[in-house]
């Protein structure tokens, strides 16, 4: 079971300080997952400039320019922020049994390792 998934809220905690121009401290929501290069893409983190080809869709209207958007960054490079302190925090795994029409399951459960609460 992976650590970060997509859709958690994690922080940066590596790298130049937002003083210095970096994303150290910042929080933000998963928006990709890339297992095979052990990145992750964060919003509002790392963001890049793309130089993109003028084009024209089928409307007519002109694309291209300089876009900026979010680049992968390296999963040991963000933590998952616990939900009860707002900070950054390890996940643990744990097995449940979870009871539901009468069938029981067990089921493996993520939770920060901080508080217990379940992420």
């Amino acid at each position: 079971m992976a650590n970060i998934k997509k859709g958690d809220l994690v922080q940066v905690i590596s790298g130049p300080s937002q003083a210095r121009g970096g994303d150290r401290g910042k929080q933000g929501k998963v928006i990709e997952v890339l297992p095979d290069e052990q990145r992750v893409v964060v919003e509002g983190v790392n963001f890049v400039k793309k130089h993109v080809r003028v084009g024209q869709t089928q409307r007519g209207s002109k694309t291209g320019g300089i876009e900026t958007h979010e680049a992968p960054i390296h999963v040991s490079n963000v933590a998952v922020v616990d939900p009860k302190t707002k900070k950054p925090t390890r996940v643990g795994h744990r097995t449940e049994t979870v009871e539901k029409d009468g069938v029981s399951k067990t089921v493996r459960v993520r939770y920060a390792k901080k508080s217990g609460e379940d992420l």
